[in-house]
């Protein structure tokens, strides 16, 4: 097997076997990695893969807003979808006027509410005992 294919299978069974909180942290992951890449393409003035990351961060984040219930999830919900429209336009923004501040701004952001989903699925996988004395 070729060492590209051993990658890709580890991160399909890592997918399939993910927790749904962990699918939400690993789409996170995502996003902030092509957050990242983009930011490095535009400042070696690569505009081709600029566009190309920061679209893919954007089609992420589009997955993360997709993914929201909006009637079971209520409040939160809400204003998860309105915290990833914002990112979405901050990614567009610095994408058309080739601008790193605003990737700086998105990746804080979506950086904090990541931990957060991290934190949640952490405190899941610890026993009830140890839930309860936290």
């Amino acid at each position: 097997m070729v060492p590209g294919t051993y990658a890709q299978e580890y991160r399909k069974n890592a997918v399939t076997t993910a927790s749904p909180l962990g699918l939400v942290v690993m789409l996170y992951d995502g996003a902030l990695r092509f957050m990242e890449a983009g930011k490095h393409a535009m400042m070696a003035r690569d505009l081709e893969g600029q566009n190309e990351k920061l679209q893919r961060a954007q089609r992420v984040v589009a997955e993360l807003m997709a993914s929201l219930d909006m009637e079971r999830g209520g409040e939160l919900a809400t204003n998860l979808f309105s915290i990833y429209s914002y990112i979405s336009d901050e990614l567009v923004d610095a994408n058309l006027h080739d601008r790193p501040e605003p990737i700086d701004r998105s990746i804080r952001l979506l950086a904090h509410l990541r931990d957060g989903w991290a934190e949640i699925e952490r405190t899941q996988h610890r026993p009830m005992e140890e839930r309860v004395a936290a």
